[in-house]
């Protein structure tokens, strides 16, 4: 029901009401209510009548101003990731690209010359890798999850097309999860956590196959569970050597209010995201 009905509504239902009663009154009811006890009555046939209808409609006003609050934070967001991609792009990502441009021309002088020295390329391989970093930081700023314009489900397939473009990662997926289950805000943060997560298998596990499985859990509640071959981790020196990936999940986790575990399980890094169900 659009505003405009709402508001209508609101302005009509005790007009109307007042008017059905004094025509019932002075066509059925004159003989027996006196028009003192009417004059008493009328109000308070209008409040019960407001309590009645007008409280569905006060509870309508306060959905859809939830609902538009929700959008204004994701767009609030969105404009925020594009500032910060900008602003990475045109200072830090410009930089270390003219960076290892400038190793690139240094290497092939000096290949000229004579081998290339260790350390040089230990510190060609750092710069392209960080490179490579800020640019995927970059594009997870710029491309999150649209609830909008792109449906949920083709947001995370084209993830997975992504990646395994760029890899030679085999992933299966089994997804449970209704859309309607997920808020948009839920749909932006659970991508980037799935996100992450696949890139950290990519960057570090040296994995082979990934399995995704989602379930719903009832009452509101799901679950999301990443699994990958790879050769796994200290879980207790997780935040060690780069693994600020899994940190970033922690805290949307907690933002949000998900359970977060990561854990190995049969030779399998298991990554699980769990909303609780309600009540």
């Amino acid at each position: 029901m659009s505003y405009k009905q709402i508001k209508w509504l609101i302005l009509i239902i005790p007009t109307l009401t007042i008017g059905i009663w004094e025509y019932v009154r002075h066509e059925f009811l004159l003989p027996y209510i006196s028009m003192e006890m009417g004059n008493w009555l009328a109000p308070l046939i209008v409040f019960l009548v407001s309590v009645l209808f007008l409280n569905q409609l006060f509870r309508l006003i306060e959905h859809n101003q939830a609902a538009l609050n929700e959008a204004k934070a994701v767009q609030t967001a969105m404009m925020e990731r594009e500032r910060i991609a900008r602003e990475l792009h045109d200072g830090i990502a410009q930089s270390l690209f003219l960076l290892n441009a400038q190793i690139d021309r240094i290497d092939k002088l000096q290949q000229a010359a004579e081998p290339t020295d260790e350390s040089l390329r230990q510190l060609k391989e750092n710069v392209h890798r960080t490179n490579t970093y800020v640019r995927q930081a970059i594009a997870n700023l710029r491309y999150p999850a649209d609830p909008v314009s792109i449906p949920w489900m083709q947001s995370i397939q084209s993830l997975i097309d992504e990646l395994q473009r760029e890899s030679e990662l085999e992933i299966t997926m089994n997804w449970r999860i209704e859309e309607s289950c997920l808020s948009a805000k839920e749909k932006v943060e659970l991508l980037a956590s799935t996100r992450e997560a696949l890139l950290n298998i990519h960057k570090h596990a040296e994995a082979r196959h990934v399995r995704i499985e989602s379930n719903e859990l009832g009452n509101g509640g799901w679950e999301v569970t990443i699994a990958d071959d790879g050769k796994g981790f200290d879980t207790g020196r997780r935040f060690d050597q780069n693994r600020y990936g899994i940190r970033m999940m922690e805290d949307r986790a907690k933002m949000m209010n998900w359970s977060f575990h990561i854990e190995r399980v049969q030779q399998q890094t298991v990554v699980l995201i769990r909303k609780e169900k309600k009540g």
